[in-house]
């Protein structure tokens, strides 16, 4: 018998099937294709049934379309990271493990969620596919230079030289069109041009804020620093006082803002040089002193636009 007044439904997302299972109701199983026919179908039977809650493991991307479809059908739809389903299958002894056991356990993982956060803004998971190319355009032409440098032939090194200026070329061409299509609505052209503003962020790390960051402005330092795994975390116990690690959060949200940091804390912004030098000379590591840079950029672009106005330098407003 269900433990829970909520209705929830869980499904195990696979590139051709969905496995869905409802929370408490063993018998209540279904299968359909990922597809759109599918999609309805699926919708129909947990309207059939009072769904109200919906869990989905991210599965590569696999799950995006049927999550949109069941959003835009009003199901509350709660997308769940795999290492949750994994620790709740730990926490309760499961080893048994296929599609229907694993659509049973993410319904049962998505009853027992207590914190529910509001569905991301449609326009911004649109807008997060084609950032995903810029930044897979951008990996390309870090590989094409790879290749480049280990490279000896004449004719192969002229291959991969314009292999990376035809890849230069799409990326300029693929940024472009992205801030074209984020200036079609006018808060997120303010909030871009807000993160923009500040020293040290190109438009390419501000697209990256704005879109793999929805809640920007709206959390605090700290939560914002957990959310791009920026956040040092602690590892004591008992008598030990282990080393601060970061760990987690939206790994393409923190390339970004480590590889905007790297220029930010040499060159472009003076807070973020004197907080390099502060840190090194108080015996940090090069790599740990970037990764609080980087925290720090982010933290300045949540405070603009936090407070709806461009960011102000310190050394700028010192007499």
């Amino acid at each position: 018998m269900r433990k829970h007044s909520i209705i929830c439904a869980g499904i195990d997302t696979g590139k051709r099937k969905l496995d869905v299972a409802l929370d408490g109701c063993p018998g209540e199983q279904l299968q359909v294709s990922n597809s759109e026919e599918g999609h309805q179908r699926l919708s129909a039977w947990l309207r059939q049934r009072k769904v109200k809650r919906v869990g989905i493991e991210a599965s590569g991307g696999y799950e995006q379309a049927v999550v949109c479809r069941l959003r835009r059908d009003g199901f509350r739809v709660v997308l769940l990271q795999p290492a949750q389903v994994r620790a709740y299958a730990k926490f309760h002894l499961q080893r048994a493990k296929n599609d229907k056991i694993d659509a049973a356990l993410i319904a049962a993982c998505t009853a027992a969620v207590r914190k529910l956060h509001a569905a991301p803004d449609p326009r911004l998971v649109r807008l997060a596919e084609h950032q995903t190319l810029i930044d897979q355009i951008v990996d390309q032409i870090a590989r094409a230079k790879n290749y480049l440098e280990s490279c000896r032939d004449p004719r192969l090194r002229r291959f991969w030289q314009d292999e990376i200026k035809r890849f230069r070329g799409l990326f300029k061409t693929e940024l472009k069109a992205l801030v074209a299509a984020i200036r079609q609505h006018r808060d997120l052209s303010e909030r871009l041009d807000l993160i923009a503003s500040v020293d040290g962020i190109a438009v390419r790390t501000a697209t990256a804020i704005l879109v793999r960051l929805p809640e920007i402005g709206r959390i605090s330092r700290e939560q914002a620093a957990a959310l791009a795994g920026l956040a040092p975390y602690d590892n004591d116990s008992g008598e030990r006082d282990g080393a601060r690690h970061i760990w987690g959060g939206r790994g393409r949200l923190r390339n970004s803002l480590y590889g905007a940091a790297f220029a930010a804390s040499f060159h472009w912004n003076a807070e973020l040089v004197e907080l390099y030098k502060r840190l090194i000379a108080a015996g940090k590591e090069h790599k740990v002193a970037l990764v609080a840079c980087a925290r720090k950029l982010l933290i300045f672009a949540n405070a603009v636009v936090a407070r709806g106005t461009p960011w102000e330098s310190r050394a700028a407003t010192t007499p």
